[in-house]
């Protein structure tokens, strides 16, 4: 498949660096999928660019930038015409077109704007005024909107007078004559009814909407749970403002998991190959420097345990694998829990079964892999550190137990710190990776040396 795409690339590379005429070039670009052109535009120069941009119409064109990422398209269009520009901008999704000149210099932006024809200006205003993290800002006006009152004959008209300027027509939308919204009908369902027949019997009254003014985060769950082609956005007064295309969906449940992934990383926010080293620090140094100080407090804690430290050096070799493996647990607990937190009807009840649940898993796990370093610490200690059996097997008996004990505690914190985070309503990946691993060392450090204490120095009377 990558070299199937690897061969377009170079196939349209090649014809518009051709010397065929510009007719036999467009009939030709034309053969290939918009999305194939959109990555060979990063590939051209600037003067090939402005080439394509002349040969190709306003319609194709305005489907080529429809897959080309915001901040490119963006310096694109400030290297053409801008009249041109604020054709192809017409003629894009309105919430495309937000995106993009949320990225172009407010000067060019405002002449852009002036320049783009009325219906383009006015929808573009519905979205624009709302937030960018409301689900009004992600939608599009590219819909079909029929009153409900119609015979299936006068529906059919209107769909057909419509559908030259809007192609998402697979669901039709129902409103009422003050443009509340009523319900959905499938295109299917309209083109096989009979003419005379009643729309009413055909419409979906029940059928899943957002209101604009929504969060993205509330609402993307109950998005995904649909699986339809669109599903309409409402404002406060219950009319039709525009619809969520399932592409929209897509992208939007994959900038989710990208913020997601940046905070379990330890990121304020995503970043790109292109950004900026300036930016880049102020995405990463608050979360170092919260970081540094809990590594500081880990740090002291094992300097309260100095006596043990010094008295018993051999199981400073095995502080480390305290430490991962809680790490390690509390970061699957972490994952877990992320996911979980997205269904928004969690209980009390749910939330105790879960905290249990890791813990309980984390007991389990935690026997099975103590148990084992119990018999193979305690081999090596007494062969390669020439130790007696009765003090290799007491040292690797503490490590078992500390192991057990620290994976529960982990378990429990990597599902206690974002349910507590979701109750004081910040986002739960708050609670990134390297976090809950610098507490859970934390955790292991006193577990593990506290353990040491008591039983190897207080009970057992042992050094080493």
């Amino acid at each position: 498949m990558e070299n199937k795409t690897q061969d377009y690339q170079s196939e349209i590379l090649a014809i518009i660096r051709g010397n065929t005429s510009p007719g036999v070039m467009r009939n030709k670009l034309e053969d290939y999928h918009e999305n194939d052109l959109a990555d060979v535009f990063s590939e051209l120069t600037a003067a090939e660019r402005r080439k394509v941009c002349r040969i190709l119409n306003l319609d194709m064109l305005s489907d080529i930038f429809e897959y080309i990422d915001e901040k490119q398209a963006a310096e694109y269009l400030d290297e053409m015409d801008v009249r041109k520009a604020a054709g192809i901008l017409s003629g894009m999704e309105t919430d495309a077109v937000v995106d993009v000149l949320r990225m172009t210099p407010k000067e060019k932006k405002v002449l852009l704007i002036e320049l783009m024809d009325d219906e383009a200006r006015k929808d573009m205003a519905i979205i624009a005024s709302f937030d960018e993290e409301e689900i009004g800002s992600k939608m599009t006006t590219n819909c079909i909107m029929i009153r409900e009152n119609l015979t299936v004959k006068q529906a059919m008209s209107s769909l057909i007078g419509q559908a030259a300027k809007n192609d998402n027509i697979s669901t039709i939308f129902m409103v009422t004559e003050d443009s509340t919204f009523y319900g959905a009908l499938d295109l299917k369902d309209l083109i096989i009814a009979r003419q005379d027949a009643c729309l009413e019997e055909l419409i979906v009254t029940s059928y899943p909407y957002v209101y604009g003014n929504e969060l993205i985060d509330d609402c993307i769950e109950k998005l995904k749970d649909y699986s339809e082609n669109s599903i309409p956005v409402l404002d406060n007064d219950n009319k039709l403002l525009g619809v969520i295309t399932s592409q929209s969906i897509v992208e939007l449940v994959d900038d989710e998991m990208g913020e997601d992934y940046a905070m379990f990383a330890g990121l304020t926010a995503e970043e790109d190959l292109k950004e900026p080293l300036r930016e880049s620090l102020k995405k990463r140094l608050p979360w170092l420097l919260v970081l540094l100080g809990l590594g500081m407090v880990v740090s002291s804690v094992v300097g309260v345990f100095e006596t043990v430290v010094s008295q018993l050096t051999i199981i400073m070799c095995f502080q480390s694998l305290i430490l991962d493996m809680a790490g390690n647990v509390g970061t699957q607990s972490l994952a877990v829990t992320i996911r979980v937190l997205m269904d928004e009807s969690l209980t009390g009840k749910q939330k105790a079964e879960l905290v249990w649940k890791e813990m309980t898993i984390g007991f389990s796990n935690g026997l099975i892999l103590g148990t084992l370093s119990f018999i193979v610490i305690g081999l090596y200690i007494a062969l390669f550190k020439g130790k007696t059996f009765m003090f290799a097997y007491a040292v690797s008996g503490c490590i078992g137990i500390a192991l057990v004990v620290a994976m529960v505690i982990s378990g429990a914190v990597g599902t206690c710190i974002p349910l507590f985070f979701k109750k004081i309503n910040v986002d739960p990946a708050v609670a990134s990776g390297p976090l809950i691993t610098t507490i859970n060392d934390l955790v292991a450090v006193v577990t593990y040396y506290g353990l040491s204490w008591i039983f190897l120095i207080e009970m057992l009377h042992l050094a080493g």
